[in-house]
């Protein structure tokens, strides 16, 4: 098959790296792709909104099937446009991607259909949300509705906080037209993990669910990024609480959306609370994870390119069991100076190929760029540097070991990643 990854960051290395080594992989282009993608596929620069010239590509390399990694061409269309013209893809179309695109839309159908979640109010109104949020208590949380590259969501601890925070979004626009109506819930304490699925419309295939570290320091303190790191398998969910989150979340969410008409194709991600002791949801996104994408596929065994074409043409229910290494994998993210805000760009990388051939390690590229043969930074994240191991200290140590061989100038990143699970085995 002739494949196309769209993207270029580590969410796409690890899906290219993957897909690379299937049995039924004929040539592998990615675009706009990155320094370590174009080690394994052919990198073309074709911008991933830019669906007419994606459709041209996907149509003058006779390309078999089309993986979209990041949420915008999603919301946009692409899956529809490509549906149209006959060239498979996978991801949802853009009715299914509002479940991520629109707060507002996936609130309201996790309402209609049962599926655990923070009670909440929408407003379109800045007047009528200023009045509704004065007269509550904190602690509760403002999301703007539409996407904002995951920084639209603002846990309010203290209510002085609130009105500065809804003035930014309803007046100021920081993200424009995304915050012109919000969703104001109530805040659920609690520990946070990410769920991923396979979904063909009917059913679905659940990844092992894993663990973000979204702010920016050690102990979830500073400003929140888009992931300084993740880890899979997450211990407390055991497989009483699996099927709970199957069948109350997934397989309820995708039931629903069958029902308006949407066959929801592609990969669910629900981002959940336990609180209680019970899962609730509190996004759904409609796409892989990143960096949780980089530790799941490092752990997955079998061929993903047939489960991909599975959700596809609705067929999962016909392709064999997903095998799953033993033992824990853990991505750190190794960031440049200056992030999440203004990150540092074009600093030398060195000290990869001495991580180059291992079989319980990977770096899994997000913004670099290959030039005469050498790496350099392009992006405010850098590198996944991805390990496993059999228990989560052997996996934990065996990351941050390979972490010391890489350099470049201003890296940063956690040191408690994983740490989480040793606290709640």
């Amino acid at each position: 098959m002739n494949v196309l990854v769209i993207g270029s960051g580590g969410r796409e290395h690890a899906l290219s790296w993957k897909i690379a080594q299937s049995k039924d992989i004929k040539k592998l282009y990615c675009t706009p792709g990155n320094g370590g993608i174009s080690d394994v596929a052919e990198c073309h620069d074709i911008n991933a909104t830019d669906i007419t010239g994606l459709m041209d590509f996907a149509r003058n390399m006779k390309i078999d099937l089309v993986v979209v990694g990041p949420e915008n061409p999603l919301a946009e269309g692409i899956v529809d446009a490509f549906q149209k013209k006959g060239i498979p893809i996978f991801g949802p179309v853009a009715q299914g991607a509002a479940i991520e695109a629109s707060k507002i839309f996936s609130k309201e159908l996790m309402r209609e259909s049962s599926v655990p979640t923070a009670p909440f109010r929408v407003f379109d109104d800045y007047e009528r949300a200023r009045e509704y949020i004065e007269a509550r208590q904190a602690p509760f949380v403002i999301k703007a509705n539409g996407l904002c590259a995951g920084k639209g969501a603002y846990v309010i601890k203290d209510l002085a906080e609130a009105g500065p925070v809804l003035k930014e979004l309803m007046v100021n626009r920081i993200y424009g037209d995304a915050g012109r109506k919000v969703v104001i819930e109530e805040f659920l304490p609690g520990i946070e993990a990410s769920y991923l699925a396979f979904a063909d419309g009917n059913t679905i295939v659940p990844m092992p669910a894993s663990q973000d570290h979204k702010p920016l320091l050690d102990n979830d303190l500073g400003p929140n990024t888009g992931g300084m790191g993740a880890y899979t398998p997450i211990p407390f969910i055991d497989d009483d609480l699996d099927r709970e989150i199957r069948e109350t979340i997934m397989l309820r969410t995708i039931e629903a959306m069958r029902n308006k008409g949407i066959p929801y194709k592609g990969v669910l991600y629900g981002g959940l609370m336990f609180s209680g002791g019970r899962p609730y949801v509190i996004e759904f996104n409609a796409r892989f994870g990143d960096p949780e994408t980089q530790p799941i596929i490092f752990k997955m065994k079998s061929d993903l390119l047939p489960v991909l074409v599975a959700c596809v043409e609705g067929k999962l229910n016909d392709i064999e069991e997903i095998v799953w290494k033993d033992g824990v994998s853990i991505c750190v993210v190794l960031a440049s100076g200056g992030y999440p805000e203004k990150p540092e760009k074009g600093k030398a990388i060195r000290g990869l190929d001495k991580l180059a051939g291992r079989d319980d390690v990977m770096v899994f590229h997000a913004g670099t760029k290959k030039v005469n043969d050498r790496y350099i930074t392009s992006g405010g994240r850098v590198l996944g540097v991805t390990a496993i191991g059999p228990t989560y200290d052997d996996a934990i140590k065996k990351v941050y070991e390979a972490v010391t061989v890489i350099e470049f100038d201003g890296m940063f990143y956690r040191k408690d990643i994983g740490r989480k699970a040793l606290m709640t085995r």
